[in-house]
């Protein structure tokens, strides 16, 4: 099976756009919605620039990034938990493809410090 990251984050930044159009906008979920679409839909983003980074200290600050933007968007769909609790059931399915993100670039950063410390070894 070929596993495409891009496109998993790419339907991820979807789902996030599909999600916030649905909740009912007011004071409250306006700013959070804006947050919110801003922090899941920059994951893929990122994943993307991480391919055209100039070198391996620009992937591994753009994967950073990936996982600091997830993190994020895992908060703000609390938040919209919380906010409007119709939203509650399809927040946790996004929640959990947020966390399995998490751990699957969480996975890429400590892969990556592990082939540096062995590098160092072996110079």
């Amino acid at each position: 099976m070929n596993y495409d990251l891009e496109e998993r984050t790419s339907k991820f930044g979807e789902a996030v756009i599909k999600f916030a159009g649905n909740i009912e906008k007011n004071v409250v979920t306006n700013p959070i919605i804006s947050q919110f679409v801003r922090s899941g839909t920059s994951v893929g983003a990122n994943y993307c620039e991480a391919f055209g980074a100039s070198s391996k200290k620009d992937f591994k600050n753009k994967i950073h990034i990936c996982k600091k933007e997830i993190q994020e968007t895992k908060y703000w769909l609390r938040m919209l938990s919380q906010a409007y609790p119709v939203c509650t059931e399809e927040s946790r399915l996004l929640w959990k493809e947020a966390q399995e993100l998490t751990l699957i670039f969480g996975k890429i950063i400590s892969t990556m410090k592990k082939d540096l410390e062995i590098n160092k070894l072996k110079n």
